[in-house]
Order: structure tokens, then sequence, then C-alpha cells
């Protein structure tokens, strides 16, 4: 296929995904905002029934990102640490597994991500059809957020985990990804991953981990979107 058509039917994927999923979210709800672009189509979503529908809510945003994105849609946003419950939360996926597992944080925002998604009620995945995948693992690393005084030390102990780290460098910039949270990227591409919490667990225990990008047992559904067909799926 050509990688036009490919990318206008990833995005029309996304699109699908992110308004079935505004569609659960009622009135008078706490709504985790999440981060990327397929939850960019969420967000302003949201913010048309806002505008048009009179949807009253409060979004707590995942990222600097997300919260610009919903004042300017026109939602009321929160922080995490302001609201008691989130009731509902959104957001996409790099990858997805049949199990609803999930490899966030290509966009360098996973931990605050994790920290609004693991408190929410309910957490609805959206993707288009290129992200799941049989397995994790592979091609697309698992993002590790780190203490850059810890760096070093959590790079070696990652190849001692069977991972190949890659420090995340910025783009027109120079110099390392900086995270929202101040701190640097380390992406460990693993082979195959037969046991996500595990490993999850193995590299949250590093010193110096803030947290990393493996998400496993937080998400009650995923919708895919695919944009060929113009259709939609449920994994529950």
């Amino acid at each position: 296929m050509d990688p036009k058509q490919d990318k206008e039917t990833a995005r029309k994927g996304k699109e699908l995904a992110a308004k079935a999923a505004a569609q659960l979210v009622e009135s008078d709800r706490v709504v985790g905002l999440g981060t990327g672009s397929t939850a960019e189509f969420l967000i302003r979503e949201l913010g048309r029934r806002v505008r048009e529908e009179g949807l009253r809510i409060e979004g707590v945003p995942t990222s600097f990102e997300a919260l610009r994105l919903a004042r300017e849609v026109g939602i009321s946003v929160r922080s995490v640490d302001a609201v008691d419950t989130v009731h509902i939360a959104v957001d996409g996926a790099d990858r997805v597994d049949p199990g609803k597992n999930l490899i966030k944080g290509g966009g360098g925002c996973h931990t605050m991500e994790k920290i609004v998604e693991a408190y929410a009620e309910r957490l609805v995945i959206i993707a288009d059809a290129s992200k799941l995948v049989e397995s994790l693992g592979g091609t697309f690393p698992v993002p590790i957020e780190v203490v850059p005084a810890a760096l070093r030390g959590v790079m070696s102990a990652v190849e001692r985990l069977g991972g190949t780290p890659k420090l995340r460098m910025a783009e027109k910039k120079v110099g390392p990804v900086v995270t929202d949270l101040g701190n640097m990227l380390v992406d460990a591409f693993f082979e195959s991953i037969p046991d996500p919490g595990e490993l999850e667990k193995k590299l949250n225990n590093l010193a110096g981990v803030v947290d990393n990008g493996l998400f496993v047992g937080l998400a009650h559904e995923v919708i895919i979107g695919d944009g060929a067909t113009g259709t939609i799926r449920h994994l529950k």
C-alpha cells in the first residue's frame, strides 16, 4: 500500500475509535484526557460535544499538550490531585495485544498517563488497527522514564534483562528528550515480551526508574478503528 494511503487509513481509524469512545462520556463526569495523535481526536470531539450538546465534564489532562488542547476546545480542566475520582479515562496506545496489555509512551507522557489511568474507574483505550499485535515486543520499544542521575545504571540493568536500551534524542533540539516531569527517556527494545506484567515489575524495580510504558491489567476496554473498512471492534 502507498505510504500516503497507509497514513490516511490510520488517521481514519483513529478518528473512528475516538468518536466511538467520546459517546461513552456522560455529563457530570471527571474524564482523564490522554495524550497523542489518537487522543487529540477524542479531545476535539469532546470539545464539540461541550459546545454543541451542552456536555458537562471536567477533564484531567495527562500532559501539557493535552492541557493546552483541552483549553483550546473549551473543556474545563483540573489536575489529578484536585479531584476525588476519575470516572472514565480515554487514551491511545502504541501497541495493544489480544489480552489488552499495552505499550504506551511514544509521546513521552506515559508516567502521567499511568497515574491518571490507574486511578480511573474505567479506562478505554482507542487505537487504529495497525496498533493491534499478537504479542508485545519486537520493533516497538518499551519507554522508560528515568531520573537523570540513574541513566547509566538503568541502561546497564536493561541489558541484563535482555533488552537493548537507547536514550531517546530530541528532534529540532540538541540533546535528549526531557519529559514533562524533567526526566530522561530510555527506549528499551525486547525481541519478545512473553510476560508483560513481570517485565513491568522488573523495570519499575530498577533504582532511578520513575515508570515504564507497559500498561498491564489497566484497560477495561479497547476500541479499534479500521480505517480501511470504516468499522470498529471492541476488546473487552
